[in-house]
């Protein structure tokens, strides 16, 4: 599109998206946390390690911001076609600051990537050998992050501050095309909103966990909201957790060994990650036995949650005016 042509007025500011996505959570509240454990999952699946992971996308986000600062920019078959990614003036404090980790543990991870050929050191520059481990292809996750933002569009189009109109092919098909791009901003939006929730909860396999537990309460509470009038309103952030939390959560837990199965996070780790959740008021036990979320959880976890929604505003921003300006 040429600037003549370009109206500012159409495009969207962060606050509008976060308004809209914290005003029309009960329709989000779903396709989110399938999102998220689908990407914690991927994350895990990786390394059996969600900090080698993220070490690793840490280093190909410097990348990507390196291609946008060189206006070089890759399709998805393109940036795939690639068998290494060369990454210049590494740095383990860099990657400290970033991920908000001891220099130790850095070193550590980073010594065990180099040992699995994951990683190649030369002098200050770094390349990731992509074929040394099982590369996560985000195939599914465009999909979930295109249904997710397709969902937050038709909440901005029903409150007619966004006017375009999409569908979910629509939004994969341009995050495919500029790749490189988008997800350099999706990778902007995921690490610090992963970090945070890591800083509260000490460490990324109690996150992952605690947000198993969280998607199965979810999705038994998205059929109150699924079977809701058509012609309703949806309901903001507060009310929806006030129904996941108090009103289907003694009915609806999830065992040790099914969240195990569900993430390949061995059982042992689940029950002793599960104790601090517990003792943290995060999580209780039903009657049988199951773990489901506190009625503590929502008060403590809230200011992690605010934190992570506008991470997620800023990323769901810049596609949707993407697609307004392409």
């Amino acid at each position: 599109m040429s600037i003549e042509k370009l109206d500012l007025s159409k495009t969207l500011s962060d606050e509008q998206v976060y308004e809209s996505i914290m005003n029309n959570y009960s329709n989000l509240s779903k396709a989110w946390v399938s999102h998220q454990w689908n990407w914690m999952n991927g994350v895990y699946w990786a390394f059996k390690d969600h900090y080698k992971y993220m070490i690793v996308i840490s280093l190909v986000e410097k990348t990507l911001q390196f291609y946008d600062q060189m206006n070089i920019l890759y399709s998805y078959d393109e940036y795939y076609a690639k068998s290494y990614l060369q990454i210049d003036k590494f740095s383990i404090i860099e990657l400290c600051d970033k991920l908000h980790l001891p220099k130790e543990t850095v070193r550590r991870k980073v010594l065990e990537l180099e040992k699995l050929g994951v990683l190649v050191r030369k002098k200050k520059q770094i390349i990731i050998d992509r074929s040394a481990f099982n590369l996560v292809k985000p195939e599914n996750q465009i999909k979930l992050s295109s249904k997710y933002i397709y969902l937050v569009s038709k909440g901005l189009n029903r409150d007619k501050i966004y006017s375009k109109k999409l569908d979910q092919k629509m939004i994969e098909n341009m995050i495919k095309k500029k790749f490189s791009m988008c997800w350099r901003w999706f990778y902007r939006m995921q690490i610090p909103l992963v970090i945070g929730y890591d800083k509260f909860m000490q460490d990324l396999n109690t996150f992952h966990i605690w947000g198993t537990i969280a998607m199965n309460q979810v999705l038994n509470a998205s059929k109150n909201f699924d079977n809701q009038n058509v012609n309703s309103l949806p309901l903001d952030h507060g009310a929806t957790s006030k129904i996941i939390i108090k009103n289907v959560g003694l009915s609806s837990g999830v065992s040790a060994m099914s969240i195990s199965e569900m993430t390949s996070i061995p059982r042992a780790t689940i029950i002793r990650k599960c104790k601090y959740l517990t003792k943290n008021n995060l999580i209780k036990t039903n009657e049988k036995k199951q773990f489901v979320l506190s009625t503590l959880n929502f008060k403590k976890i809230l200011p992690y949650q605010t934190e992570a929604f506008w991470f997620k505003a800023k990323f769901i921003r810049k596609v949707l005016n993407l697609l307004v300006i392409s």
